[in-house]
């Protein structure tokens, strides 16, 4: 479409240039203040929707990592339109319009421009053939460069990142975890020079270089080499050494994408600019964000704003709610850039904030550095040591949290006291004032916080939060990078508790102990019935609650016959069938096939199992074969057939291990390093049965090129040329995560240990139907605190969950096999109570509104239930 694009008729026209989180937090304010008169379009030039650019490194490891910034249906407002690929070449401010790539002109009464920056390109010879990490065609192209160059030169592929500030150690970092030897080359010093000082920097360095990072610092590259081909060969530095590289990323820094400002002219005035551009570019902008034409405002990156222009979220947000703010009416002004920074780095702690280099006259700074461990702590106040203006930490973040938003205001506490890796303990309690920022990103005070959780600022301004989750919807804080959570939740707890109310870790109604508390109770005291355990230390009869989970910490701690000793009557309905319960009322049928390797042999057991019984055939995501369809009482008989032909059970219906996915690994794959089969198969046969708080899945990947999907496992494993690298605490589901590095490197033996331990470590103190993704984000320290305890066996309980482990290992049984030897065991598979152990053909099965196909007459007697859906032709 050409020409002028129309709006309906009284409504104010708002024209957003650019697609990025600023603009996507603008079309988001305007949204929550209302539409009623304007009309708003979201011009972008990218093919996406918005998405977050702080979490990219999470696209450069995993391609189908979901960046969506916000709710998309936000997006169907009718005043509210999103135009991608349409990228604004030129502004009008005369006719007050725009034009696009595509031809189209777009009249506004305001303009909004959120272009942001472009990265930097290296001013040298070979330039032109680094790749750069900026966007998401950025990260995708790197992560198809490395596969492509793997497959081709059949070796480890050698990156090399030029510039060593925060995007380029997660660019670096990104690159080995995709399985590259990594190379990291900064001008100055030391690492971060821009947040941190020398002695942190060289913290940083040591911390990253054991990580398998390799850093050059103080020199100068000169020329990105390659051969005939335009492939690169490597980098030659300004004193002659050349660094071996199959590819080069440049990350050197950002240039405001100013090019719509640069190009504007007044016909009238010649030459002369309507705009006023920075010294290093940008437009400069006023307190409010507006540019000198009438009209016309800048926000994010590409809004200079004294001096300076960042590429830090909150500033952007801080930006966006205030031109919302200004075109609703009201009068916010912007404070100026908060400059803090997070590396965003698997078990490396890295924060900047405020003053952190101490340039304010007379100022203090308070050191607690170990370059040994790689800790650097560093505290900035005033002359008198009080007042808070800045501070560096890495090896050890702690105290970041509660000390950012404590910026500019007095201390509680001796400032020494908050240099925690000094061995002084925990740092003080910190009560922050309401006008205290607690989200930057989202510019979210701790008063309005404190409102929401008193519900007098929730979303309905009535009732009163109580749920992290409902406070991180209704307050936004917490809801972008997500580094504010500890603290979040810290100060939701503290407000409960000085309204009165109890934060209850109750397990339910029933138990006032948590489950973590009950866990170690039943250990200590070895107790193994319900019955038992409800007298001493609950209440009432019990409930769906406490029942499943009790019986799960019992199967547990005592690999028993799941459904022995009266524990039937404890568990939910897939647990007491053995068997997941379908939509329609029958049962599926999963047996064991480990690794997923299986004999032919094997297969034409289920395939005349499938057939003979009539069930829907699926293979699963975890390379399993899933049979549908299967009624109560031919679970037994169909069981039987399997265990006599050496299957047994896949566990698909329990909180326990389902499956472990692997690739073909090195004994069929060119690419493959290590057998994954075999370890895949080690696993499956080791954790098989095991009871847990939720479900676990495990992935192992021959090399990393990641087949096996590893990373989205609740422990996955990826192979290197000198063993396995162990990721840990990934999910998918409703809230996916990506696994964390947790060990790399590993032989046969370790690998085994540290599973062993991070599994019966998360049974223990995991909270009921919790993930691992969740458990570790929700303990105190995260995965620094499982390393710990994991690897440096920091509560000395290593030997204990090792011990444990190995108990679940030696009485493991399996469930249906153990069925099948009692027929009392076996009454429990019949469709009523009172049915005779035959089928009683008085009972037909009748097809319910909508489903296709009537009962054949094999399928009648048995019980009364809605005949199968016919599926994709299996009829």
């Amino acid at each position: 479409m050409t020409g002028h694009t129309s709006t309906p008729e009284n409504q104010r026209r708002i024209v957003v240039a650019g697609g990025g989180p600023a603009a996507h937090r603008f079309a988001d304010a305007m949204h929550t203040r209302g539409l009623e008169g304007w009309h708003v379009t979201v011009l972008t030039e990218e093919a996406h929707v918005p998405y977050d650019r702080v979490t990219l490194s999470k696209a450069l490891t995993d391609v189908d990592y979901d960046l969506t910034l916000g709710d998309m249906s936000m997006w169907d407002h009718e005043a509210l339109e999103l135009r991608t690929g349409e990228r604004v070449i030129k502004i009008n401010p005369e006719a007050k319009s725009v034009e696009t790539a595509a031809g189209n002109t777009y009249d506004y009464d305001h303009l909004v421009v959120a272009t942001g920056s472009d990265a930097a390109e290296l001013p040298f010879p070979g330039g032109e053939l680094a790749h750069v990490y900026r966007t998401l065609d950025d990260v995708w192209a790197i992560n198809e460069a490395i596969t492509q160059l793997t497959e081709k030169l059949g070796r480890t592929v050698k990156t090399v990142t030029i510039g060593g500030g925060l995007l380029g150690l997660e660019a670096a970092a990104g690159t080995m975890e995709l399985g590259a030897q990594a190379t990291v080359i900064n001008g100055s010093r030391w690492l971060m020079n821009a947040q941190l000082d020398e002695g942190a920097g060289q913290a940083l360095g040591r911390l990253v270089t054991a990580k398998g990072l390799e850093v050059l610092t103080g020199t100068y590259p000169a020329e990105v080499l390659s051969d005939d081909d335009g492939q690169v060969t490597g980098v030659l530095m300004k004193d002659g050494r050349i660094i071996p590289a199959d590819m080069v990323i440049a990350s050197i820094g950002i240039r405001p994408r100013d090019e719509l400002f640069r190009a504007a002219q007044d016909p009238t005035a010649g030459k002369e600019q309507l705009f006023e551009l920075g010294k290093k570019g940008g437009v400069v902008i006023n307190d409010h964000c507006a540019t000198p034409v009438p009209g016309i405002w800048a926000i994010g990156e590409v809004a200079n704003f004294e001096g300076m222009c960042l590429g830090l979220v909150a500033p952007a947000n801080t930006m966006a709610e205030i031109v919302a703010d200004r075109l609703h009416g009201g009068q916010a002004t912007f404070p100026g850039f908060d400059t803090a920074t997070k590396l965003k780095l698997s078990g490396v702690d890295v924060a900047s904030f405020g003053d952190a280099f101490a340039t304010t006259e007379h100022s203090l700074e308070i050191v607690y550095a170990d370059p040994a461990r790689g800790v650097y702590q560093k505290i900035v106040t005033t002359d008198d040591a009080k007042t808070l203006l800045g501070g560096i930490f890495v090896g050890d973040a702690t105290p970041y949290m509660s000390l950012r938003p404590m910026l500019g205001r007095e201390l509680p506490a001796e400032p020494g006291a908050y240099l925690t890796a000094a061995g002084g303990g925990e740092a003080p309690d910190t009560e922050l004032p309401d006008d205290a920022i607690l989200c930057s990103c989202n510019n979210v005070p701790a008063g309005s916080i404190r409102d929401a959780i008193n519900g007098c600022g929730t979303c309905d301004g009535n009732t009163p939060v109580r749920e992290l989750g409902e406070l991180k919807t209704c307050s936004r804080a917490g809801t972008q990078c997500g580094s504010c959570v500890p603290m979040l939740k810290k100060l939701l707890e503290g407000e409960l508790k000085k309204s009165g109310i109890e934060v209850s870790k109750a397990l339910c109604e029933h138990f006032s102990l948590s489950r973590q508390e009950l866990f170690d109770a039943i250990r200590v005291l070895e107790l193994d019935s319900f019955e038992d355990i409800l007298a001493k230390y609950g209440t009432g009869a019990g409930c769906d609650i406490c029942k499943p989970t009790i019986a799960s910490i019992l199967a547990s701690q005592n690999s028993e016959y799941v459904l022995g000793a009266g524990r039937g009557t404890l568990q939910d309905t897939n647990d007491r069938a053995l068997a997941n319960m379908q939509k329609d009322g029958t049962y599926s049928v999963v047996p064991r096939i480990a690794g997923g390797e299986i004999t032919p042999q094997g297969l034409g057991v289920i395939a005349r199992v499938a057939e003979k019984y009539g069930l829907y055939t699926k293979i699963t995501g975890g390379q399993r074969i899933d049979m549908f369809g299967a009624r109560l009482e031919q679970l037994p008989e169909i069981w039987k057939e399997l265990v006599e032909a050496g299957f047994e059970s896949g566990q698909a219906y329990g909180k326990s291990l389902r499956t472990v996915k692997s690739c073909v690994g090195s004994t069929w794959c060119r690419f493959g390093v290590q057998d994954s089969v075999a370890m895949a198969i080690n696993l499956e046969m080791r954790y098989r049965g095991l009871r847990s708080p939720h479900k676990l899945k495990m992935g192992v990947s021959g090399c990393a090129r990641e087949c096996a999907e590893a990373r989205g496992k609740d422990v996955g494993v990826i192979a290197t040329d000198k063993g396995w690298n162990l990721y840990v605490g990934g999910n998918g589901g409703f809230l996916p995560a990506h696994a964390q590095l947790l060990a790399q490197d590993l032989d046969d033996d370790t690998l085994i240990k540290y599973i062993d331990r991070y599994l019966m470590y998360y049974i223990r103190t995991a909270d009921r139907l919790q993930r691992t993704a969740r458990w570790q984000e929700e303990l105190e320290g995260g995965l620094k605190h499982i390393e710990d305890v994991i690897i440096h066996d920091s509560l000395g309980i290593a030997n204990d969950l090792e011990t444990a482990m190995a108990r679940h290992i030696d009485t493991y049984q399996d469930e249906w096999a153990e069925t099948l030897k009692d027929p009392e065991r076996l009454r429990r598979f019949r469709s009523f109570v009172n049915a005779p152990d035959q089928k009683d053909e008085a009972i037909t099965f009748v097809p319910e509104r909508g489903q296709i196909r009537p009962a054949t007459n094999e399928e009648k007697g048995g019980v009364l239930i809605a005949s199968t859906i016919p599926v994709r032709g299996q009829d």
